[in-house]
């Protein structure tokens, strides 16, 4: 697979088999992902990989809390902009509604959306759970080396036929997860990730995101 196939075929997956991941091969990813570019080479994420016993222990924790605080614990930044304005709150509504189109879940059932939204927090099924922390003193360039780190393993990823997703809604929950995973204070959460086998069978999984034409986010100055 090449560099435009893994970007082409990349896909916020929402459902995955239930098959182990090899170990050692995610490890040699994250090891060749840490060659994306940061500021000063500074190099400023911290990953935590949870799988096997403690991902089946960090999901039995995460039902009991979404019951209990389905609203979330506060996150720590604003994940999306508090006054977002169109076409960014155009298409991000757009994607929502596409993705309840796929599951057939209507915009009135309000119950069923909250429970599917809730699968995000159960990996939707995937067998490995990453997540991304970054030092409370670093500022904006930095969390912009996080999602090049980011991309570029989930880039890796593709090419050995793995599919992720990653979700900044586990930032609704950053006081549980610095205990679960026992993470420093002095680091904060950014966002989570899903990392699997894409189930093909399942309905969340056709959704295709549309993306701006060129011309809405592209100027050529010659």
């Amino acid at each position: 697979m090449n560099v435009s196939e893994a970007v082409s075929t990349r896909r916020s997956v929402r459902g995955f088999l239930d098959k182990p991941v090899d170990m050692g091969l995610l490890q040699a990813l994250l090891r060749k992902a840490s060659a994306a570019p940061s500021g000063g080479n500074i190099q400023p994420w911290h990953i935590h990989v949870v799988s096997g016993n403690r991902l089946t222990e960090l999901k039995r924790v995460m039902t009991a809390k979404v019951i209990d605080q389905p609203a979330g614990e506060g996150s720590e930044y604003d994940i999306y902009p508090r006054t977002l304005d169109d076409p960014y709150r155009a298409r991000t509504f757009q994607i929502g509604e596409a993705l309840y189109t796929c599951l057939g879940i209507p915009r009135e059932d309000k119950a069923a959306r909250a429970q599917w939204f809730a699968r995000n927090f159960q990996c939707f099924g995937a067998p490995v759970a990453l997540f991304c922390y970054v030092d409370r003193a670093h500022g904006p360039p930095q969390w912009s080396d996080l999602g090049m780190y980011l991309q570029t393993l989930m880039l890796l990823l593709r090419e050995e036929g793995l599919d992720s997703c990653a979700q900044e809604c586990w930032a609704l929950y950053p006081r549980t997860l610095e205990t679960f995973l026992q993470v420093p204070p002095a680091h904060m959460l950014f966002t989570g990730m899903s990392i699997g086998w894409k189930d093909e069978e399942e309905p969340a999984n056709g959704l295709v995101a549309q993306r701006a034409p060129l011309s809405e986010f592209v100027r050529f100055h010659q």
